[in-house]
């Protein structure tokens, strides 16, 4: 795999950049990207809504099982990182899998399952962008008995009580892949305020409501709170956010408003959004001359990363995790498989690790284990099949760089 992780992301940086516009910015639909689908499977276009109901997903006719990933793009920078390690995994357990890209539009994500159970898909996995889209894709599962796992995403307990509940009791709803939001933007913020002496700090979300963007915002202000308590001479300040959606143009326009509005910004958090945004962010920096006195973190890697470091248009960013939607994978696929049983009383909650870089040499480590070759190989791919669901979650909690350097150093 040397390489190829390099290149492909390259070219689909390439594909997302020149295709974010239509994909991903506005109210439009996103296209389906299928690989390997079946051979009844229906057009992109034609309406979910219309797809009839089954009583269970027919399994592939070659008796293969199939798996469906609802994803908000499968092209740019975070989504064809998912995407390569998803297709490893497909093919190290002899699955087939198939795409739909959805945008993080509403109506979208809820047609993309209606549309991956109607293919036939036995299980499906989930980037979903709000807690409410989660009822429609639960309820369509359970019509069709298709399993369901979420990944990059949980429900919140506190927020959604009745769609947590529904999950809890479904058959069908097998668990959630995620990391720790709050730890993470709590940790990014310190980054800025103590590793880069940052104090005037503006904030670009993407989807306003988007579960991950609260808990990422959540941990930015716990992080704020942390550095003025700790400095009252000292104080830094974190903007409202402006929204920008998942694209580069959205992500370069609220960069240009938060600079506008603010002479004095000396750091911005593009908190995410697949990759696009950051890209957007970073041009709109370069193109004000400001590379290296505005300061930039945000979360999902960039395949330029190390230079970015090096050369000041990055301070530092967490990632990594193009891994997790692999582990709500191997959920789905055992259970399809009856190798996992589905509580009706509570669901599966694994939790995420990332990865944190802050310089070239942080970076070039990472680079070695998660760029140039992935951090799993077709054989681990398929001994990670076979694990128990508590082993299995063990080692989604496991992934680290030294995690690797162990197996394949």
């Amino acid at each position: 795999m040397k390489n190829v992780m390099k290149k492909l992301m390259a070219v689909g940086l390439t594909v997302a950049m020149t295709a974010s516009l239509a994909a991903c910015g506005g109210n439009a639909a996103a296209p389906a990207a299928d690989a390997a689908p079946a051979a009844d499977a229906p057009a992109a276009e034609a309406p979910a809504a219309e797809a009839p109901a089954a009583e269970a997903a027919a399994p592939a006719a070659d008796g293969k099982v199939k798996i469906g990933v609802s994803i908000w793009s499968s092209t740019d920078v975070l989504g064809s990182q998912c995407k390569l390690i998803l297709d490893e995994a497909a093919k190290a357990v002899g699955a087939d899998i198939q795409y739909v890209d959805q945008g993080h539009v509403s109506e979208q994500v809820t047609a993309s399952v209606e549309q991956l159970a109607a293919a036939g898909c036995q299980g499906i996995i989930i980037c979903n962008s709000a807690d409410s889209e989660m009822a429609s894709a639960i309820q369509t599962c359970n019509d069709n008995k298709v399993y369901l796992a979420q990944f990059f995403r949980i429900i919140s307990s506190e927020n959604s009580p009745e769609i947590y509940k529904m999950a809890q009791e479904s058959p069908y709803f097998i668990g959630a892949v995620h990391e720790d939001e709050v730890a993470n933007g709590t940790e990014l913020m310190r980054i800025l305020t103590e590793d880069k002496g940052c104090r005037d700090i503006g904030l670009i979300g993407w989807e306003q409501g988007d579960a991950t963007f609260l808990g990422r915002w959540e941990g930015y202000k716990k992080g704020l709170d942390a550095w003025n308590s700790a400095h009252p001479d000292d104080q830094a300040t974190l903007s409202e956010p402006q929204y920008a959606g998942t694209s580069s143009d959205g992500g370069r326009q609220a960069a240009e408003a938060l600079m506008a509005a603010d002479p004095n910004i000396d750091a911005l958090i593009p908190a995410g959004g697949g990759g696009d945004p950051l890209q957007g962010a970073i041009a709109a920096v370069e193109g004000a001359g400001k590379t290296g006195d505005i300061a930039i973190v945000s979360t999902d890697f960039l395949p330029d990363l190390g230079e970015r470091l090096e050369n000041g248009s990055m301070a530092g960013e967490s990632g990594g995790h193009y891994c997790d939607p692999l582990f709500a994978f191997m959920l789905v696929y055992n259970a399809v498989k009856g190798n996992y049983s589905v509580a009706t009383d509570s669901f599966e909650d694994v939790k995420f690790p990332y990865l944190y870089v802050s310089s070239k040499e942080d970076y070039d480590a990472y680079a070695k284990y998660f760029v140039d070759e992935l951090p799993y190989t077709q054989d681990e791919l398929k001994e990670m099949s076979e694990l128990s669901l508590s082993d299995l979650e063990a080692k989604a909690g496991s992934l680290s760089l030294a995690d690797v350097q162990s197996r394949h150093g």
